[in-house]
């Protein structure tokens, strides 16, 4: 009897060791590997809603669903024919207000100057005629040769002849001194409001093509040739490759072992044997709950963030809505607090640990 409870006491003691056993192998492990953080998500990225910026019709759309497009290229395009019209009236305008800019800045032309002269000059001859004229009159009627009327009549033609010398003078001396600095000031303003229109037209010549304002992949092709375009009406949608992320969900308890800048590794299914670098960039400051209406106490631990893994995925294997793993590393070298948490913080520390860990 005391043999079988000497058996059993061993066998028990025994047991007991294997269980310490276990648990120390376990937390030696799970210490091993504290600072990683195992997420799931989906690969997510930015769609933009591409419109011109002008009313008019379609006249081709050069892109079709599913096109890769890089940065700069003509997507579709406008008829611009009531537009270049415009530019042809706009051009002509300037052209001509440029030719008065000209004219007023070379002054007057020695010919109309030479005709001033001369018109001075004859005008001083009339006045000189008159004169005399006024004063044999003047003579006579004092002798009672000629009426008052005759006098009257001399004076009159002296002071008109004498008014029209003076006009001519004044007409000389502004052809001599030329344009006014307000006229040409004024001629100048008016070349440039209509430099301003004609750049105007070239901008919104420019708004007729539609051009891709990043790489990215043509998600949706709205408008056709025909349509009426609107800048209220998107034309494309494009999906912007570059960045990417994957946006996952961390739960509360593991809040503490991630920040921006820590280090990742992204896992899909599609390539499992090549895993994706990447980085924690934003980390959301507002919890969601699972469910969202209940807080008990049992549930409060079910609080997640979302969370962003931006990505390198130079040659765009990656698709929007693949779901991956996510693998978050402590990285001393990131800092945990980057300027811009889009930025690319250094690499993994040990390879091997990521090789060991990783499926």
């Amino acid at each position: 009897m005391r043999r079988a409870v000497k058996i059993i006491l061993a066998g028990g003691v025994i047991i007991a060791i294997g269980i310490a056993g276990m648990r120390w192998w376990t937390q030696m492990r799970e210490d091993g590997d504290s600072d990683i953080v195992r997420l799931y998500g989906n690969i997510d990225m930015r769609d933009a809603q591409l419109a011109f910026n002008e009313q008019e019709r379609v006249a081709e759309v050069l892109v079709e669903e599913g096109d890769r497009v890089e940065a700069g290229q003509v997507l579709a395009r406008l008829h611009t024919d009531r537009m270049n019209a415009a530019y042809r009236e706009a051009e002509a305008q300037f052209a001509a207000q440029q030719e008065v800019l000209n004219r007023l800045q070379a002054g007057t032309r020695p010919q109309e100057i030479a005709q001033a002269r001369a018109e001075v000059a004859a005008a001083q001859v009339r006045v000189g005629n008159a004169q005399r004229s006024f004063e044999r009159i003047r003579k006579t009627a004092s002798a009672g040769a000629s009426s008052e009327q005759a006098l009257d009549n001399a004076r009159s033609q002296l002071e008109t002849d004498t008014a029209q010398l003076r006009i001519r003078e004044k007409a000389l001396q502004l052809a001599v001194e030329g344009p006014r600095p307000e006229d040409i000031a004024e001629a100048r303003n008016r070349l440039a409001a209509g430099k301003a229109a004609l750049d105007l037209l070239d901008i919104r010549l420019a708004d007729m093509v539609l051009k891709s304002p990043a790489p990215g992949v043509v998600r949706s092709r709205i408008l056709e040739p025909g349509e009426m375009a609107d800048p209220s009406r998107p034309a494309l949608t494009l999906a912007l490759t570059d960045p990417k992320w994957v946006r996952a969900y961390v739960p509360e308890p593991d809040l503490g072992r991630i920040r921006p800048g820590m280090s990742a590794r992204v896992i899909s299914d599609s390539f499992p044997e090549r895993p994706f670098d990447g980085w924690v960039g934003f980390i959301s400051p507002e919890a969601e709950f699972t469910p969202k209406a209940v807080e008990t106490t049992d549930l409060r631990t079910k609080l997640v963030y979302e969370v962003r893994v931006y990505l390198h995925d130079p040659q765009d294997e990656l698709r929007l809505g693949m779901p991956v793993s996510v693998f978050v590393a402590r990285n001393p070298a990131a800092g945990g607090n980057p300027t811009r948490t889009t930025a690319q913080p250094a690499t993994f520390e040990s390879r091997e640990r990521w090789r060991r860990i990783l499926p």
